[in-house]
Formats: structure tokens, sequence, C-alpha cells
């Protein structure tokens, strides 16, 4: 099958989410491409009115590039199932799990992968005694945004109060981590296949939103570093952290490696950004597959995931 041969792509990019505006370039730069492959395609900016304006649209198979709630949660995939379309990524179940780093974190230390400690944070919240237990070095998350957005890093109790309150305005799920100093990397995962991993080196006291779409001075060390065999179980372990949430088609597992060399999963993202700065058409690649035939390759994976 190639995109000629794919039907009516419908690529479904913005939304409304604080990552509104990294999806439109996710889309813009995806439906560039299947331009370039002369697929028959068409973009659309998606709204409130989400289910409306799907309902109002003949298509054979959508290209999920929105990122964050309402993309990336499991909402649009709900309705993309509802409407008995193929998709790119994973379904509502896992896509809604992934998005969840409270719930993500629960999965992998039932299945007995390596993820940092955490805590769920409240208004009521022993400061001093959380701080305390996470080492006075940890990171404050809100459990449902994406890109960085609301994350602090913190080493007092003040400031994980703060922190708290600062994500807060963007969930009401917060987190407080125990910071892992060492090595960061991401695995790439393209239909069921792990990809070169990546790692990331930043300015910033860590990989923010501003070092992951604005700066210029962000490394991306591609080979990675690691020994072949280190390289292999970390793959190895980003798979693993994949499939134990149920996800499918493509992803993303974000890793960070300690002094000791042990790796400790952080996030799964169901729907990786696609731009000039992203992370899985860099590692695609590095193996030979252009983001054309990348785009392409995700969407002959959706419409026969369908089919099976």
């Amino acid at each position: 099958m190639t995109a000629a041969e794919l039907g009516k792509v419908l690529v479904l990019m913005g939304g409304t989410s604080a990552e509104r505006e990294v999806s439109l370039r996710s889309g813009t730069a995806v439906y560039d491409a299947l331009c370039e492959l002369n697929a028959d395609v068409k973009k659309i900016d998606i709204q409130q009115d989400a289910v409306a304006q799907l309902t109002a649209e003949n298509f054979d198979v959508a290209f999920i590039a929105l990122h964050g709630r309402g993309g990336e949660d499991g909402t649009i995939q709900g309705v993309l199932e509802w409407l008995d379309k193929p998709y790119t990524g994973s379904g509502v179940m896992a896509s809604a799990l992934a998005m969840d780093k409270w719930r993500t974190k629960l999965i992998w230390q039932a299945a007995g992968l390596p993820t940092p400690t955490a805590f769920l944070l409240q208004q009521d919240s022993q400061w001093d005694r959380l701080i305390s237990e996470l080492g006075n070095d940890a990171i404050v998350k809100p459990a449902r945004e994406g890109s960085s957005i609301g994350m602090r890093k913190v080493h007092t109790a003040a400031e994980l109060q703060e922190s708290f309150e600062f994500a807060s305005g963007f969930d009401g799920l917060v987190l407080a981590e125990r910071w892992i100093s060492g090595g960061e990397f991401t695995v790439a995962i393209v239909d069921g296949e792990t990809l070169p991993a990546i790692q990331l080196k930043t300015t910033h006291e860590f990989y923010d939103y501003d070092a992951k779409y604005k700066a210029s001075d962000t490394q991306y060390l591609l080979p990675c570093g690691l020994s072949a065999e280190k390289e292999a179980e970390l793959q190895a372990l980003a798979l693993m952290a994949f499939d134990v949430l149920g996800c499918q088609g493509w992803g993303r597992i974000d890793v960070m490696q300690d002094a000791a060399g042990k790796f400790w999963l952080l996030e799964a993202n169901t729907a990786p950004g696609m731009t000039d700065h992203s992370l899985v058409p860099m590692a695609a690649n590095a193996t030979g597959l252009a983001f054309p035939q990348l785009v392409e390759k995700l969407l002959i994976e959706a419409k026969r995931r369908q089919r099976g």
C-alpha cells in the first residue's frame, strides 16, 4: 500500500489544549509530507465541536497530529472509533492512560518496571516530609499536560508548595517526582519496533518547553552515546513500558539514566511531535526512513490494524 492508495486522509491538528501551537506545526508538516507523496489529503483544525466537524467530513483514515487534552487523551480516539474510522496511534484506553502521568506510573510500578518515586500533591500535603522523602530534589508536574507545560524543579518545601500551586493552574491532578540526575534519553517506537535512542542535552534546568521547541542550543545525540549493550537494554525497557500500557502504532518513551547506569521510566507519549525539532522523525531518519515515508508508514499501520 502507498500513500496514494490510502484513500482520503484527514490530518487532525490544532485543537484547544495548551499544546495547540505545537499541534498546528505538527499537522502542517504531516500535511505537506502527504502532499509531497501525492496523497488525497485534507487538514482540519479541530475545535470544541469536534464530533460535528468529523461527522461532516468524508475520509478513510485520520492522522492525529493533536497534542495534549482532547487529542492525545482518548477523547478524539473515541469519536473516531464511533465513526468506525482508522486512525494513527494508540486506542482510547492506552491514550487516556499514557496522558495521565500518575496512572502511567502506577501501571509501570505494578508491572515491576523502574520509575522514580512520586507522590500526589494536595492543598494539605505535608511539604517538609514530602521534600525530604524525595531527597530534597524533585520535579513537580501537572499529571495531564504535555510538552513539560507547568513543570518546575524544586529543592525546598516552600518551592514544592509554590510549584504545586503553579501546576494546579494547569491540572487538578499534580505529582512530585524524585529527580534523577544523569543522562536523559528518549526511545521512539514505530509499528512494534524501537528506533535508535536519542540522548537529550540542554543548558536549561531540565528539558522544558523552551528547550523542546524554541532553544537553538539543545543537543540531540544520535548515536546516543551508550554502548550497544546498554542501548539494547534501554530499547527493550522502552518497548515493555509501551506495551504494558496497551499502546499501539507509534509513540515515544522518555527515560533517565542515573549515575549507577540504571534506567528510570519517566513518561509515555502516544502522539509525539512532528515538527522540525521533533524526536521521532529524527530517530526514523537515522534508520533511512525519511519524514514523508514515516508519515506514510504510520497511516498504513493504522489501516492494517483496523482491518485486523
